[in-house]
């Protein structure tokens, strides 16, 4: 038995490294030496263990992994298959393998024909022997029963057969069942041989070098015996028509000052995040990365998860338990860059490495990587992370007007491009139900069409302009001036696959950058001085609710929020590191504040009710958005997704009694959502009598109907047509 350990690595590690004497794998295995078990490493048989009979003994490691030894021997399969597989009379030349050889060996040579070779004369022309015999047989009623002779040269030997039994024989079906019978389990190989690289054991891929400071990393071989491999209990949820993502990073998922674990996600997060609406999580960082502060987007080994957050059976049961929930696990692939001691290229901004994307190895490197995540560990899809760096030479550091010349030009890198196109034909075509998300900022045409049509083949790609519009006003812009217009082109983005665009209002990238979440820009210090209710603090919890509900239902059929901004968390995301002498106060999530009455618990609250708008009235999935009504003067806002009419009044102090919006369909609509309840921390200024509102008919904003409905300052309503009335 003999298993290659790491060869793709090593080979790769050989073509990269300048320089390098030799590769070697070392690990604790083998002492650590870099000359002993290298590369290739044989499994050692047991004492008292006899080598398997069969030079073709198969043990399969995946579907019979728990199958042990059946006990019954090689011979005694195949005396089965012998006895049930052949009829009488047809397994003859099965017995008897050389009678045929022996009478075609007499027809040519007589029954006392040579029998060393040294008596074997020169052999006679095959044709002219064959006329001759044919001659002398001519008059044999026998012969054609032995031979035909059609008139063809290479006709002059064969041997007449019957046609029945030809027949039958091909229809025979192989014997494959009795071999199966020969195949043995993972736990029979486990009893019969010892492996040389036992599960648990410490590893390195290392190569000498004058350089080399002797301070490397190492791995470790996971390959659990049957009795502790995880067993998988669900199944992969269905796919939805829409997607509400909470994305997450498991080390800061933790209310402590320290690294979270997949276990204590798995019981403690997992349950939040069902119960707050959502149906998919994100993960980020969850692949083996060099150092802790990069968030995990300096990888070091594409097919380990990270050993910070506990083991791979542990983010198995993350993912199954996930499954049971009915949540989809999503995950954050970076193959844009590397970390810096791998692979080629140096990214100019980044201090990263890049992958060489038209070598036909790294192409299978990456994309049996992504094949791996899906069949190892059933993740239901991948967020491609940073593709503006990975499909430019430029790594997406230049001035985007959106000209098609900009996408098109020598800048552009064609075998990223190919590689992205390959990725979704084949995980698309090996998991129908495998979601993509292409994060790219530039958004390159065709992300979302069909590769058939000279698409990327994405099925969702992220905007994250939003985000970054969202943050410049707050931090620069005062209220009064805000842009009606520029909010509206900016969150609706290019028309093209609007319906397949996803939108967050604040993701992981502050703890990348170092910025502020905007719950610490709108009241992070005002909360913490006071938790009573002030104009600052009433302010920023609106405008937290507006931004968050506007974002989440104007454009397409993709949401994204990141751990914690549902509740306004207080303050930013940082990762320890040496600037802020390595500390985790900041690295963690204060879960403790939905714990005590007030804005956290408000504002979780108005998150839930603004999921359940699809959960249960399919508002995201079943319309696409008519924003028909954008006033920059009243800072009002408002559009219609089917029979739903949302409503924004944007302006800091001016409210309205009876503002009209045109409506298509003549009715009775009822608000089912007000950001303005004081059970959200707003201010309760529209009352319940006020709820129901009828149209008028009139036309306004193009519609045939129009609506007159309160407007508060710094709100936004949802209505829905309850009753539709004659025209």
């Amino acid at each position: 038995m003999i298993r290659f350990c790491l060869k793709g690595v090593l080979l790769l590690i050989l073509k990269i490294k300048s320089g390098a004497r030799y590769c070697a794998i070392v690990g604790d295995f083998n002492d650590w030496s870099p000359t002993e078990n290298c590369a290739i490493v044989e499994d050692k048989l047991r004492d008292g263990e006899e080598p398997d009979e069969l030079y073709f003994q198969q043990y399969n490691y995946v579907d019979d992994y728990n199958k042990g030894d059946s006990g019954v021997t090689a011979d005694e399969v195949f005396q089965k298959a012998n006895d049930e597989y052949w009829e009488p009379g047809e397994d003859r030349f099965v017995k008897s393998r050389f009678e045929i050889i022996a009478k075609l060996y007499e027809q040519m040579f007589g029954p006392n024909g040579p029998q060393t070779e040294e008596e074997l004369e020169e052999m006679r022309d095959r044709e002219t022997d064959y006329e001759t015999w044919k001659e002398k047989h001519k008059d044999d009623p026998n012969f054609n029963l032995h031979v035909i002779d059609s008139g063809k040269e290479y006709d002059i030997f064969n041997v007449i057969d019957d046609p029945v039994s030809k027949a039958k024989f091909r229809a025979k079906k192989p014997p494959i069942a009795y071999w199966f019978e020969t195949r043995k389990g993972r736990k029979a190989w486990l009893k019969k041989y010892a492996p040389a690289i036992p599960h648990g054991s410490k590893y390195r891929a290392t190569y000498v070098n004058p350089e080399a400071d002797g301070n490397q990393g190492y791995a470790i071989h996971w390959e659990p015996p049957p009795e502790h491999a995880y067993k998988w209990r669900h199944n992969n949820p269905k796919v939805p028509k829409s997607l509400r993502i909470y994305e997450a990073h498991i080390g800061i998922s933790g209310s402590e000052p320290k690294i979270a674990s997949f276990s204590e996600f798995t019981e403690k997060v997992l349950p939040y995040v069902k119960d707050a609406g959502y149906n998919a999580i994100q993960l980020i960082g969850v692949v083996e990365h060099k150092d802790y502060f990069t968030v995990g987007y300096r990888v070091t080994n594409m097919f380990a998860v990270s050993s910070r957050y506990g083991t791979p059976e542990d983010f198995k049961r993350l993912v199954d338990v996930a499954h049971g929930l009915g949540l989809l696990v999503f995950m954050d692939i970076v193959h844009s860059y590397s970390a810096a001691d791998e692979m080629r290229g140096q990214h100019k901004f980044w201090g990263t490495r890049m992958f060489k994307y038209e070598d036909l190895d790294v192409l299978h490197y990456l994309l049996s990587n992504l094949n791996w995540w899906v069949v190892e560990y059933h993740v239901d899809g991948f967020n491609f992370h940073s593709l503006a760096s990975m499909m430019y030479t430029h790594n997406g550091f230049a001035s985007f007007t959106g000209d098609m010349e900009e996408f098109y030009n020598q800048y552009v890198d064609r075998s990223a491009i190919l590689y992205l196109i390959l990725a979704n034909e084949i995980l698309h075509t090996l998991h129908p139900n495998i979601i993509t998300i292409a994060e790219d900022a530039t958004l390159y045409p065709g992300l979302c069409e069909p590769t058939s049509q000279g698409g990327l083949g994405f099925d969702y790609f992220v905007n994250p302009h939003a985000s970054e519009m969202w943050l410049w006003l707050l931090e620069n812009a005062q209220d009064s001036s805000w842009s009606m217009s520029k909010i509206v082109d900016t969150l609706v983005g290019i028309n093209r696959n609007s319906d397949k665009m996803l939108l967050y209002t604040e993701n992981h990238n502050q703890s990348i950058s170092g910025g502020r979440s905007f719950a610490e820009l709108l009241y992070g210090q005002t909360l913490e001085q006071s938790p009573v209710m002030n104009d600052l603090l009433l302010r920023g919890c609106s405008l937290h609710k507006m931004i968050r509900l506007i974002t989440y239902s104007i454009s397409g059929r993709a949401y994204l929020n990141f751990m914690g901004n549902e509740f306004g968390h207080p303050k930013r995301v940082e990762f320890p590191m040496s600037s802020n002498g390595f500390s985790f106060s900041l690295a963690n999530r204060d879960w403790d504040l939905l714990a005590k009455e007030g804005v956290h618990q408000n504002l979780l609250s108005f998150d839930k009710d603004m999921m359940d708008l699809e959960k249960t009235e399919k508002v995201i999935s079943r319309w696409l958005p008519n924003i028909h009504h954008v006033n920059d003067t009243n800072m009002v806002i408002s559009y219609l997704r089917g029979p739903f009419l949302f409503i924004f009044n944007f302006h800091p102090t001016n409210s309205y009694e009876r503002y009209g919006v045109g409506v298509e369909e003549a009715g009775e609509y009822q608000v089912i959502l007000n950001s303005d309840e004081k059970k959200y921390s707003g201010q309760g200024s529209i009352g319940q009598d006020q709820y129901f509102r009828k149209t008028i008919s009139r036309r306004v904003d193009g519609m045939r109907n129009c609506i007159e409905v309160p407007l508060p300052s710094r709100s936004a309503q949802v209505y829905k047509l309850t009753r539709i009335l004659g025209v």
